[in-house]
């Protein structure tokens, strides 16, 4: 919760090389954090490329509660040659 007692919204952004990584973090997140709900994949096309080999893939965690450990994402990413988006 903030300071003005409402209730902020944290999204949790990992960026990974491929649609496979993208998919196994998505599968790890429930057992290895209690992820209730399905993350999100999107993949993100590099910035005028259409070549789906230029493509990095978006798992994104929404954790209204705030309580997933930050450093604990990233090495999940880490494990697959991705990283934790900074808020």
């Amino acid at each position: 919760m903030s300071e003005n007692g409402h209730v902020t919204d944290v999204r949790h952004v990992l960026v990974l090389p491929d649609r496979d990584a993208a998919e196994e973090v998505a599968e790890e997140l429930p057992d290895r954090f209690g992820v209730a709900d399905e993350p999100q994949l999107v993949r993100d096309a590099l910035a005028g490329e259409d070549d789906a080999e230029d493509a990095q893939w978006l798992v994104v965690v929404e954790d209204p509660d705030s309580r997933l450990d930050r450093s604990a994402l990233d090495e999940l990413a880490a494990e697959y040659e991705g990283w934790l988006e900074a808020p």
